[in-house]
């Protein structure tokens, strides 16, 4: 029997049909990244827990980390908002900025700066923004672990792209990203 489509007033979503009108937008489906934002490493099987403790225990590439510091390490934004999206994350898992020690504090300050600096020398942004989203509502994904955001930003790079098509073009892989900034991260 050949398929006549839903019934009237019916939509099909994906296999289902439901009640209802289609509105204007395209749904972009990513469940992959549910584990990302429950903080469930699909990589270390064994320890499902946050991505940001997870992180240090494997290898720099592997976990797109740049640099590795006393009390905080830096790594890319596997969801990058720009390209060099880079996050400065203490090793301990703490939710809140009035939770860091004094260590963890300056070196949180210090190791933005630097990311600052060597992004500056690696692509030239014209403006950054720097922040941390403390909880939930603030819009953290991953509020349970604090992390401070070092976004490059470009004259027009809030195109029609993301507002119009939810679409964000990014140019280079990764991979490439980190080995980049790593490779102009000063010594020492």
């Amino acid at each position: 029997m050949p398929d006549t489509g839903p019934p009237d007033g019916w939509i099909r979503q994906d296999q289902f049909e439901i009640p209802g009108v289609p509105d204007s937008f395209q749904r972009l489906w990513t469940p992959h990244r549910l584990a990302y934002v429950r903080g469930e490493d699909p990589s270390v099987r064994e320890d499902p827990g946050c991505p940001f403790c997870n992180g240090p225990r494997r290898a720099d590439e592997e976990s797109l980390i740049v640099h590795r510091g006393e009390h905080c390490f830096v790594i890319l934004n596997l969801f990058p908002y720009n390209p060099g999206h880079l996050m400065v994350c203490p090793y301990r898992h703490v939710a809140d900025l009035t939770e860091l020690d004094d260590g963890e504090t300056r070196e949180l300050a210090e190791l933005t700066r630097t990311a600052v600096t060597t992004i500056r020398r690696v692509a030239s942004p014209h403006a950054f923004n720097v922040g941390i989203n403390l909880g939930e509502a603030a819009g953290g994904s991953l509020s349970g672990h604090l992390h401070q955001h070092v976004v490059p930003r470009w004259t027009g790079d809030a195109n029609f792209m993301p507002v119009l098509a939810g679409t964000k073009a990014i140019m280079q892989t990764l991979g490439d990203t980190r080995r980049d900034i790593a490779e102009a991260w000063p010594a020492g």
